[in-house]
């Protein structure tokens, strides 16, 4: 299953990819901004709640998907980009594993503990 899943995450990611070609953009502005949402683990710095918080916030599928569909409604491409660029970013996450966090500890994430981390 778990493979399956990746499969599934890998074919949204090109997905992302795909969309952001049709857009009036170079083909390497997706590539260089694609790990701009991780800095959303700044929010750590705070505490586990408030970085679970901010790191979901630009990590949800939902929200990138409402953010490209309101770049769509508006005809805003920046918009439509930033929506499948976080659409991309988190499918590539979960891809490798990296999953919405729990407000608890960074590494337990709705996909499971990352690494070998499950004492906190």
């Amino acid at each position: 299953m778990k493979n399956l899943l990746r499969f599934e995450e890998a074919f949204m990611f090109l997905l992302s990819i795909y969309l952001t070609s049709l857009l009036p953009y170079k083909w390497w502005l997706f590539w260089a901004w694609l790990l701009v949402p991780d800095l959303s683990f700044v929010a750590y710095a705070v505490n586990a709640k408030t970085g679970a918080f901010f790191y979901n916030l630009f990590h949800h599928k939902g929200i990138a998907i409402a953010i490209y569909i309101l770049g769509l409604y508006l005809a805003s491409e920046p918009l439509q980009f930033v929506g499948l660029l976080l659409f991309g970013h988190s499918s590539m996450d979960r891809m490798f594993g990296y999953g919405l966090k729990y407000a608890d500890n960074f590494h337990n994430t709705h996909l499971g503990w990352i690494g070998n981390h499950q004492n906190g």
